[in-house]
């Protein structure tokens, strides 16, 4: 079934973020600050070392590597929505290295900022509220 809400772009907020942060533990917080319930998330820049996640669909576990070095952010794309009353930042991240290898996947704590760039908007309307999906095993948009 697909579901389709539409909202509308209240604000745009745009900012750098603190060198030696935590990429996701700042965006969160940014948006826990702005009680952002319903948003959009961009980011580039570079950080320091990266964990990054990837969802393994027969295991319904994540799976997660961590890359010790510096990494240019060629694009982190995310939204912000509810789970458990609270805003949850879920972004995917792809970095590249010195040599223009390429790594992605889902942004997980432990990346930490070089420097980073970010906007975040945020919507109007329809607040997203994320719930446990028994056919994924993922906590989904209750739409």
């Amino acid at each position: 079934m697909m579901a389709v809400i539409e909202v509308e772009r209240k604000s745009v907020y745009m900012g750098r973020l603190p060198h030696g942060s935590d990429l996701l533990d700042e965006l969160t917080k940014i948006c826990t600050d702005l009680e952002i319930e319903c948003g959009r998330i961009e980011a580039i820049g570079a950080v320091q070392k990266a964990c990054i996640g990837y969802y393994d669909q027969k295991l319904r576990k994540y799976k997660f590597n961590t890359l010790d070095t510096g990494l240019e952010i060629l694009k982190l794309a995310g939204n912000v929505s509810l789970k458990d009353g609270v805003p949850m930042v879920h972004a995917h991240i792809t970095l590249a290295d010195d040599k223009g290898r390429v790594f992605g996947g889902h942004l997980s704590q432990g990346t930490i900022i070089f420097a980073c760039e970010y906007m975040i908007e945020k919507f109007d309307g329809h607040a997203f509220r994320r719930i446990y999906d028994e056919e994924t095993g993922l906590a989904l948009w209750n739409m």
